[in-house]
């Protein structure tokens, strides 16, 4: 399972900021576990987007015109992104019940944003699992 971005290879810088606690709005995580299961058995994918005042609380799913679903990816249109720096990372769905990345995934992780949440079958609340850039599993408080 992977996920797929058009953009040049450009290298991230990231800061202290990417250290804080991260938080999810229960309404988003709903939406993420509703475009997940309504694109079974295809990948669902999206861009995680914060709150303008609290900057680690991720509000919105954006999803780009143009993305393509397949059975083990999804692929964006990156310039069809406005400049927004709000969006932190990215979300994906698994049409398998494995939460965790893939090495095109962890490529991924490593170009684009701090956060990425991977939510694998049968897309529950506990069916899912976030990573930072690095990909290693951190904690991610549903409020």
């Amino acid at each position: 399972m992977s996920i797929i971005f058009k953009r040049k290879n450009k290298k991230k810088i990231y800061t202290s900021q990417d250290t804080h606690k991260w938080k999810i709005k229960q309404k988003c995580l709903r939406l993420i576990l509703e475009c997940a299961k309504s694109s079974y058995p295809k990948e669902f994918g999206g861009l995680l987007r914060t709150d303008s005042k609290e900057k680690n609380t991720i509000i919105e799913v954006v999803i780009l015109p143009g993305t393509i679903s397949g059975d083990s990816h999804a692929v964006f249109q990156l310039h069809m992104l406005p400049i927004d720096y709000s969006i932190v990372g990215t979300v994906h769905s698994h049409p398998t019940s494995n939460p965790y990345p893939s090495q095109t995934d962890l490529q991924l992780f490593e170009k684009y944003g701090r956060i990425h949440i991977i939510i694998a079958k049968p897309y529950t609340e506990k069916s899912w699992r976030a990573y930072n850039h690095r990909g290693n599993n951190i904690e991610l408080t549903v409020i």
